[in-house]
Protein backbone atom coordinates (compact mmCIF):
# COMPACT_ATOMS: atom_id res chain seq x y z
CA UNK A 1 0.00 0.00 0.00
CA UNK A 2 1.57 3.61 -1.02
CA UNK A 3 2.56 5.89 2.19
CA UNK A 4 0.27 9.27 1.57
CA UNK A 5 2.41 12.14 2.73
CA UNK A 6 1.05 15.02 4.87
CA UNK A 7 2.39 17.80 3.09
CA UNK A 8 2.89 21.08 4.95
CA UNK A 9 1.63 24.72 3.29
CA UNK A 10 3.43 27.35 4.02
CA UNK A 11 1.62 30.04 6.04
CA UNK A 12 1.74 33.70 5.22
CA UNK A 13 3.27 35.36 8.77
CA UNK A 14 4.70 38.08 10.82
CA UNK A 15 6.55 38.08 13.65
CA UNK A 16 5.14 39.86 16.47
CA UNK A 17 7.50 38.55 19.66
CA UNK A 18 10.34 36.75 19.90
CA UNK A 19 12.47 35.51 22.97
CA UNK A 20 15.74 33.46 23.35
CA UNK A 21 14.92 29.69 24.49
CA UNK A 22 18.11 28.49 24.35
CA UNK A 23 22.01 29.47 23.15
CA UNK A 24 21.12 28.98 19.55
CA UNK A 25 17.33 29.22 19.90
CA UNK A 26 14.72 31.42 19.56
CA UNK A 27 10.42 31.06 20.62
CA UNK A 28 8.58 33.51 18.04
CA UNK A 29 5.49 34.49 17.89
CA UNK A 30 3.64 34.69 14.17
CA UNK A 31 0.80 36.26 13.50
CA UNK A 32 -0.26 34.23 10.15
CA UNK A 33 -3.57 34.43 8.20
CA UNK A 34 -4.58 30.99 8.14
CA UNK A 35 -4.27 30.02 12.12
CA UNK A 36 -4.09 33.19 13.76
CA UNK A 37 -1.18 34.13 16.52
CA UNK A 38 0.80 31.11 16.46
CA UNK A 39 3.94 30.18 19.08
CA UNK A 40 6.99 28.51 17.63
CA UNK A 41 10.40 27.15 18.31
CA UNK A 42 12.98 28.21 15.62
CA UNK A 43 15.97 26.10 16.77
CA UNK A 44 19.35 27.10 15.58
CA UNK A 45 17.89 30.42 14.66
CA UNK A 46 20.69 32.61 16.58
CA UNK A 47 23.72 30.53 14.99
CA UNK A 48 25.66 32.90 12.87
CA UNK A 49 25.36 31.40 9.47
CA UNK A 50 21.31 30.11 10.10
CA UNK A 51 19.20 31.63 7.30
CA UNK A 52 16.74 32.22 9.38
CA UNK A 53 18.89 35.09 10.89
CA UNK A 54 17.64 37.39 8.51
CA UNK A 55 14.35 36.04 7.59
CA UNK A 56 13.17 35.82 11.59
CA UNK A 57 12.26 39.97 11.48
CA UNK A 58 9.46 42.52 12.45
CA UNK A 59 7.55 43.72 9.61
CA UNK A 60 8.02 41.52 6.84
CA UNK A 61 6.34 39.12 5.57
CA UNK A 62 7.59 35.61 5.55
CA UNK A 63 6.25 31.71 4.48
CA UNK A 64 6.42 30.05 7.48
CA UNK A 65 6.27 25.98 7.58
CA UNK A 66 5.75 24.82 10.93
CA UNK A 67 5.70 20.91 12.21
CA UNK A 68 4.97 18.99 15.59
CA UNK A 69 4.36 20.55 18.85
CA UNK A 70 7.83 20.41 20.74
CA UNK A 71 8.38 18.29 23.66
CA UNK A 72 10.38 20.24 26.12
CA UNK A 73 8.88 23.14 25.51
CA UNK A 74 5.50 24.96 26.45
CA UNK A 75 2.48 22.26 25.42
CA UNK A 76 1.47 25.33 22.46
CA UNK A 77 4.91 25.54 21.16
CA UNK A 78 5.25 24.09 17.61
CA UNK A 79 8.03 23.49 16.13
CA UNK A 80 9.23 25.87 12.93
CA UNK A 81 10.38 23.71 10.10
CA UNK A 82 11.50 26.02 7.48
CA UNK A 83 10.79 30.49 6.84
CA UNK A 84 11.68 32.08 3.92
CA UNK A 85 11.14 36.03 3.01
CA UNK A 86 8.03 36.92 0.96
CA UNK A 87 9.70 39.42 -1.17
CA UNK A 88 9.81 42.88 -1.33
CA UNK A 89 6.61 43.48 -2.74
CA UNK A 90 5.14 41.70 0.31
CA UNK A 91 7.32 43.42 2.84
CA UNK A 92 7.49 47.42 2.62
CA UNK A 93 10.44 48.05 4.78
CA UNK A 94 9.42 50.70 7.56
CA UNK A 95 11.78 54.12 8.05
CA UNK A 96 12.98 54.64 11.68
CA UNK A 97 9.95 56.89 12.06
CA UNK A 98 7.68 54.44 11.86
CA UNK A 99 9.15 51.72 14.38
CA UNK A 100 7.29 52.35 17.26
CA UNK A 101 3.99 52.53 15.37
CA UNK A 102 4.54 49.05 14.29
CA UNK A 103 5.87 48.05 17.74
CA UNK A 104 2.49 49.70 18.73
CA UNK A 105 0.46 47.56 16.35
CA UNK A 106 2.62 43.86 17.65
CA UNK A 107 1.76 44.67 21.08
CA UNK A 108 -1.80 45.18 20.69
CA UNK A 109 -1.89 41.73 18.80
CA UNK A 110 0.08 40.37 21.30
CA UNK A 111 -2.08 41.43 24.18
CA UNK A 112 -6.18 41.09 22.34
CA UNK A 113 -5.47 38.02 19.82
CA UNK A 114 -5.88 34.66 21.61
CA UNK A 115 -3.77 32.07 19.93
CA UNK A 116 -5.23 30.00 17.07
CA UNK A 117 -7.96 32.43 16.29
CA UNK A 118 -7.54 32.96 12.69
CA UNK A 119 -8.91 36.74 11.27
CA UNK A 120 -7.84 36.80 7.65
CA UNK A 121 -9.49 40.21 7.47
CA UNK A 122 -7.09 41.39 10.67
CA UNK A 123 -4.48 39.98 8.85
CA UNK A 124 -4.68 42.05 5.82
CA UNK A 125 -5.92 44.90 7.78
CA UNK A 126 -2.28 44.63 9.24
CA UNK A 127 -0.24 44.30 5.69
CA UNK A 128 -2.05 47.05 4.91
CA UNK A 129 -1.35 49.07 7.78
CA UNK A 130 2.45 48.43 7.68
CA UNK A 131 2.19 49.51 3.61
CA UNK A 132 0.61 52.46 4.44
CA UNK A 133 3.26 53.24 7.52
CA UNK A 134 6.51 52.51 5.09
CA UNK A 135 4.80 56.25 2.87
CA UNK A 136 3.51 58.18 5.82
CA UNK A 137 4.04 61.34 7.88
CA UNK A 138 2.74 61.93 11.48
CA UNK A 139 -0.72 62.80 10.70
CA UNK A 140 -0.83 59.73 8.36
CA UNK A 141 0.42 57.34 10.56
CA UNK A 142 -2.20 58.39 13.59
CA UNK A 143 -4.72 57.78 10.67
CA UNK A 144 -3.53 54.27 10.08
CA UNK A 145 -3.26 53.47 13.70
CA UNK A 146 -7.19 54.64 14.78
CA UNK A 147 -8.20 52.36 11.46
CA UNK A 148 -6.15 49.44 12.50
CA UNK A 149 -7.16 49.71 16.43
CA UNK A 150 -10.63 49.42 14.97
CA UNK A 151 -10.22 46.26 12.54
CA UNK A 152 -8.47 44.81 15.36
CA UNK A 153 -11.04 45.48 18.07
CA UNK A 154 -13.83 44.34 15.13
CA UNK A 155 -12.17 41.15 14.62
CA UNK A 156 -11.87 39.79 18.09
CA UNK A 157 -15.76 40.68 19.24
CA UNK A 158 -14.57 43.69 20.87
CA UNK A 159 -16.26 46.63 18.84
CA UNK A 160 -19.72 47.22 19.37
CA UNK A 161 -21.95 47.68 16.33
CA UNK A 162 -21.97 51.50 15.32
CA UNK A 163 -24.64 51.71 13.09
CA UNK A 164 -27.30 51.13 16.88
CA UNK A 165 -27.26 52.33 20.13
CA UNK A 166 -26.04 49.06 21.70
CA UNK A 167 -28.52 48.38 24.69
CA UNK A 168 -31.79 49.41 22.52
CA UNK A 169 -30.40 48.73 19.44
CA UNK A 170 -32.20 51.74 18.13
CA UNK A 171 -31.07 53.01 14.79
CA UNK A 172 -28.15 55.93 15.21
CA UNK A 173 -29.57 58.88 13.50
CA UNK A 174 -27.01 60.87 11.21
CA UNK A 175 -27.77 64.34 13.16
CA UNK A 176 -27.36 63.27 16.79
CA UNK A 177 -24.74 62.57 19.02
CA UNK A 178 -23.44 59.43 20.66
CA UNK A 179 -21.11 58.55 23.42
CA UNK A 180 -18.57 55.76 23.35
CA UNK A 181 -18.47 54.21 26.57
CA UNK A 182 -16.19 51.19 27.33
CA UNK A 183 -18.78 48.60 29.16
CA UNK A 184 -21.61 50.16 28.08
CA UNK A 185 -20.72 50.49 24.12
CA UNK A 186 -22.69 53.27 22.33
CA UNK A 187 -25.42 55.55 24.15
CA UNK A 188 -27.26 58.77 23.29
CA UNK A 189 -24.67 61.89 24.35
CA UNK A 190 -25.30 62.44 27.55
CA UNK A 191 -23.97 66.44 28.60
CA UNK A 192 -23.15 65.34 32.27
CA UNK A 193 -21.07 62.45 30.72
CA UNK A 194 -17.32 63.48 30.26
CA UNK A 195 -17.43 60.90 27.71
CA UNK A 196 -16.25 62.73 23.83
CA UNK A 197 -19.19 63.00 21.33
CA UNK A 198 -19.05 61.61 18.24
CA UNK A 199 -21.65 62.84 15.40
CA UNK A 200 -24.06 59.89 14.29
CA UNK A 201 -23.09 60.38 10.78
CA UNK A 202 -19.20 60.15 11.60
CA UNK A 203 -20.19 56.81 12.99
CA UNK A 204 -21.94 55.55 10.17
CA UNK A 205 -19.47 56.18 7.73
CA UNK A 206 -17.10 54.18 9.72
CA UNK A 207 -19.57 51.16 10.43
CA UNK A 208 -19.96 51.18 6.57
CA UNK A 209 -16.26 50.97 5.68
CA UNK A 210 -15.54 48.09 8.34
CA UNK A 211 -18.78 45.98 7.20
CA UNK A 212 -16.76 46.71 3.40
CA UNK A 213 -13.75 45.30 4.85
CA UNK A 214 -11.97 48.24 3.22
CA UNK A 215 -8.99 49.59 5.03
CA UNK A 216 -8.46 52.53 2.76
CA UNK A 217 -12.31 53.92 3.20
CA UNK A 218 -11.45 53.69 6.89
CA UNK A 219 -8.57 55.44 7.14
CA UNK A 220 -10.15 57.92 4.78
CA UNK A 221 -13.18 57.94 7.56
CA UNK A 222 -10.94 58.43 10.68
CA UNK A 223 -8.83 61.33 8.86
CA UNK A 224 -11.24 64.04 9.03
CA UNK A 225 -12.36 62.34 12.45
CA UNK A 226 -9.00 62.14 14.52
CA UNK A 227 -9.04 64.34 16.81
CA UNK A 228 -12.71 63.01 18.30
CA UNK A 229 -11.77 59.25 17.57
CA UNK A 230 -7.97 59.50 18.97
CA UNK A 231 -9.05 59.61 22.63
CA UNK A 232 -12.21 57.75 22.47
CA UNK A 233 -10.19 54.67 20.88
CA UNK A 234 -7.42 55.20 23.52
CA UNK A 235 -9.69 54.84 26.25
CA UNK A 236 -11.16 51.87 24.67
CA UNK A 237 -8.05 49.83 24.04
CA UNK A 238 -6.92 50.43 27.77
CA UNK A 239 -10.84 49.71 29.14
CA UNK A 240 -10.33 45.93 27.09
CA UNK A 241 -6.57 45.85 27.95
CA UNK A 242 -7.03 46.25 32.01
CA UNK A 243 -4.25 48.32 31.94
CA UNK A 244 -3.43 52.07 31.82
CA UNK A 245 0.31 52.30 29.79
CA UNK A 246 1.30 50.22 26.81
CA UNK A 247 5.04 48.88 26.49
CA UNK A 248 5.76 50.64 23.33
CA UNK A 249 4.73 53.79 25.07
CA UNK A 250 6.57 53.79 27.97
CA UNK A 251 9.79 52.72 26.00
CA UNK A 252 9.28 55.69 24.08
CA UNK A 253 8.69 58.38 26.72
CA UNK A 254 12.28 56.71 28.28
CA UNK A 255 13.71 56.79 24.81
CA UNK A 256 12.75 60.55 24.72
CA UNK A 257 14.49 61.38 28.17
CA UNK A 258 17.28 59.70 27.03
CA UNK A 259 18.09 60.48 23.35
CA UNK A 260 18.33 64.33 21.68
CA UNK A 261 14.73 64.70 19.87
CA UNK A 262 16.60 64.79 16.28
CA UNK A 263 17.25 61.17 16.58
CA UNK A 264 13.27 60.20 17.58
CA UNK A 265 10.37 60.42 15.38
CA UNK A 266 8.24 63.38 16.07
CA UNK A 267 5.30 62.94 17.65
CA UNK A 268 1.32 64.31 17.73
CA UNK A 269 0.49 66.30 20.28
CA UNK A 270 0.62 64.44 23.82
CA UNK A 271 3.86 63.11 22.67
CA UNK A 272 2.79 59.50 22.40
CA UNK A 273 2.93 56.53 20.04
CA UNK A 274 -0.68 55.48 19.33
Amino acid sequence: MATVRRVSVPLDAYVLHRYDWSETSLILDLFTRARGRVTVAAKGAKRPYSQLRSVLLPFQRIAATIGKQVEDAQSDVVTLRSAEWAGLDATPVLPPARLFAGFYLNELLMKLLARGDAHPALFDGYAGTLRSLAVSDDFSEQIGLRAFELVLLKAVGLLPDLDRVTATQRRLVPESAYQWVGDRGLVDADASSPAARLPGSDLLEIDAALRDNNLGALQVACATRLDRLKPVLRALVHYHLGSPTLRTREVMRDARKLLAPSLLPSLPPGGEVG
